[in-house]
């Protein structure tokens, strides 16, 4: 079954560097994103309820984005991604999550996006 492309986009109350290593290193993914991170290179390890699942760093760009693919999408266009917007008038951050889900999975990935967010905003203490 195709997956479709979901964007959604948050408001952070947070510098874009202090965002940016909470989205792209092991110990700043492991404090909201999954139970445990470890990013060596272009690889990565992440651990939810004692289920691990591989992948890599597909691109990176410091205080910009970053871009995961794990590895059973490897040879796909499937990917999740963390990107940072700045509104240039008001300075306001946005993280933009980009994921692809199942037409009938869409909405319950979209809530496990919120509350994963939800934790991300509280750790950052917004």
């Amino acid at each position: 079954m195709e997956k479709k492309k979901i964007e959604l986009e948050f408001q952070v109350k947070s510098s874009v560097r202090i965002l940016f290593q909470c989205l792209s290193t092991s110990s700043g993914l492991s404090e909201w994103f999954a139970d445990d991170v470890t990013i060596k290179k272009d690889y990565a390890k992440f651990v939810w309820d004692g289920s691990e699942e591989e992948g890599k760093v597909l691109a990176k760009k410091t205080d910009q984005f970053i871009r995961f693919q794990l590895d059973e999408y490897e040879g796909t266009d499937y990917y999740f991604e963390f990107a940072i917007k700045t509104d240039p008038l008001t300075g306001d951050v946005a993280l933009i999550i980009t994921d692809f889900a199942d037409e009938d999975e869409i909405e319950e990935q979209t809530l496990l996006w919120e509350s994963q967010v939800g934790e991300l905003r509280h750790i950052l203490g917004g």
